[in-house]
């Protein structure tokens, strides 16, 4: 980052955050403290009014306000990707929204700028291979979800679980405390408190049925951040697989969240996994055919039996 940019950034920052150390903006953008210094200096010379306290930081008079700034080709394409992928995988007030704001960011940019972005943007798309797609209804569910997010309010659902509870059912009824929502390998996932389990649960949306917001306020737990959860990793079963070393691709692609480790013998991979269940990995070793065997455990070793002898019967 040149001078120039790094004064406009650091413009940006001060008028983003209410009082920013010279330590911090020089940790963001890389620099020493002394530099910071004089770009401050630089700034207030050209008529910028900046105002530092001892101690405390840099801060910007208040009501003062940049003018308009324009955008390069690059950030332009960054922008309006962005909006294209809004307006894919949200729900659909996000998604008016995003439309909106294409519109915005094309119509104020120059003529060459939006050629460029115009240009850049044709040799690129947006792909989900191997994702699915972000069907309406889990689009309407996190619409109602994000909303009740926003309010602090319960919601109720029907959830139909991959795998069926001790009793055998899949389906149960769940009334959950949402504390946010996050992406995950193409399917959007609810994390909340689960009056049913009486602790954080994760609930895919495409999942859930007959979810209502419920006029029943809660409040997060005390130094809960998003951003910094993390799921405590409950995955203690273990499975063995020999699979044919031409499939090695295929495995690490489809099964990295489970995926431990493989190791190449004589008579094939020896792959191992760790989940929470050894049906979560039923679909996903069927679907290797014959290029695959399970070693570990027994059960599951019956089950991809019974399933292979089902699909026998069928051809």
């Amino acid at each position: 980052m040149n001078k120039t940019d790094r004064q406009l950034a650091i413009m940006l920052e001060l008028q983003r955050s209410k009082v920013v150390r010279a330590e911090d903006l020089s940790a963001l953008f890389e620099t020493s403290v002394r530099t910071i210094y004089r770009d401050i200096q630089a700034l207030s010379e050209m008529g910028v009014p900046i105002f530092g306290a001892p101690g405390h930081g840099y801060s910007l008079m208040e009501g003062y306000f940049l003018p308009p700034i324009g955008f390069s080709a690059e950030e332009a394409v960054a922008l309006l990707m962005g909006a294209d992928f809004i307006e894919q995988r949200l729900d659909g007030d996000y998604g008016r929204v995003a439309k909106a704001a294409r519109s915005k960011i094309e119509a104020i940019l120059p003529e060459p700028v939006r050629d460029e972005s115009a240009r850049v943007r044709e040799t690129m798309k947006l792909l989900h291979a191997g994702e699915p797609k972000t069907g309406l209804r889990e689009k309407d569910n996190l619409g109602l979800a994000r909303r009740a997010i926003l309010d602090r309010r319960k919601i109720s659902f029907s959830y139909k679980k991959n795998t069926p509870e001790p009793d055998g059912n899949r389906k149960s009824k769940r009334e959950v405390s949402p504390y946010g929502l996050a992406l995950v390998q193409g399917h959007w996932m609810l994390i909340g408190h689960c009056d049913l389990r009486q602790d954080i649960r994760h609930f895919r949306l495409s999942r859930m049925t007959e979810l209502a917001v419920l006029d029943k306020p809660f409040a997060l737990p005390l130094g809960f951040n998003l951003s910094s959860y993390r799921p405590r990793d409950d995955r203690s079963e273990h499975v063995l697989i020999r699979a044919n070393p031409e499939i090695a691709d295929k495995i690490a692609e489809t099964g990295h969240f489970y995926f431990e480790s493989a190791e190449e013998h004589k008579d094939g991979l020896l792959v191992r996994f760790r989940v929470r269940t050894p049906e979560e990995l039923l679909h996903l070793i069927l679907s290797w055919g014959g290029a695959a065997e399970v070693l570990e455990p027994e059960s599951l070793r019956n089950r991809i039996r019974e399933e292979a002898e089902k699909m026998l019967k069928r051809y």
